[in-house]
């Protein structure tokens, strides 16, 4: 397991992470502390822990959009999907009906050759 050492706030914290992620905790490290200062500038003097929680649920808030994006554009996929399957399954039957329509058409044409080249009266 990795050991990273992070900013937040000023303040140093080591972290463990899996091997490989230390990258990734540093850049949610600093994505917190951009946070964290910036609201210190807007709000001022309101107590770290104070400021580490409503950091904290901002993102908190933000998690919760993009799922909710990710689960609304899921929905619209599968609604799409299943427009498509329709769609398919219509051109599908309808391609039987007009094939059944050219064979019919096709068997007519035969007989209006047959009875106008006398083959009918023969065979």
């Amino acid at each position: 397991m990795a050991q990273v050492n992070v900013t937040i706030d000023g303040k140093q914290f080591r972290m463990a992470c899996e091997d490989g992620q230390e990258s990734h905790l540093e850049t949610l490290a600093a994505d917190l502390d951009s946070r964290i200062k910036s609201m210190r500038q807007s709000f001022g003097e309101i107590g770290d822990l104070r400021l580490a929680v409503m950091a904290g649920l901002m993102l908190a808030d933000e998690a919760r959009e993009e799922r909710r994006k990710a689960a609304s554009a899921a929905e619209a996929i599968s609604a799409r999907e299943a427009a498509l399957s329709d769609a398919s399954r219509s051109g599908s039957q309808r391609e039987g009906e007009i094939a059944g329509a050219i064979l019919g058409l096709a068997e007519r044409v035969d007989r209006i050759t047959r009875a106008l080249t006398g083959e009918e009266r023969e065979g």
